[in-house]
């Protein structure tokens, strides 16, 4: 049998795709172990539409009432504490969100000191984006 000119391209780039492949799988495979291993990953947040903070001068209940209402919107309390104020932090975080008067997720972060604030986001579970996937059908 004659091979005939050109005809070994074909077989070199699907050599280099198979590698590639194989390259990438090895790639995800590593990160996967790493995240499992590794320590609980920090709560990922929306992209803030509104911050507050404490030091602005304004309660928290007067900016929430200057704050377009929008029900796609989540209420995150962050609260910062140091070793052992955990429990002070969350009391300081469960009383803002009592006093917003909406639902508010808590999260406390290690940290050097008692920061506190509140962040309007549109970071909603993905229950509202099932309800409107059922209402476009």
């Amino acid at each position: 049998m004659i091979a005939r000119e050109g005809a070994g391209w074909q077989a070199v780039i699907a050599d280099l795709a198979l590698i590639l492949f194989m390259v990438a799988a090895s790639a995800v495979e590593a990160q996967h172990e790493e995240k499992v291993d590794g320590p609980p990953a920090a709560t990922e947040l929306g992209e803030p539409g509104a911050v507050w903070r404490p030091e602005q001068g304004v309660s928290l209940e007067d900016w929430l009432a200057a704050q377009a209402p929008d029900p796609r919107q989540q209420l995150t309390i962050t609260a910062q504490h140091s070793e052992g104020g955990a429990d002070a932090a969350y009391v300081q975080a469960e009383g803002l969100a009592q006093r917003a008067r909406r639902p508010a997720r808590i999260v406390l972060q290690p940290g050097t000191g008692n920061a506190v604030q509140a962040v309007l986001a549109y970071d909603q579970p993905d229950e509202l984006a099932h309800g409107l996937q059922e209402a476009g059908q």
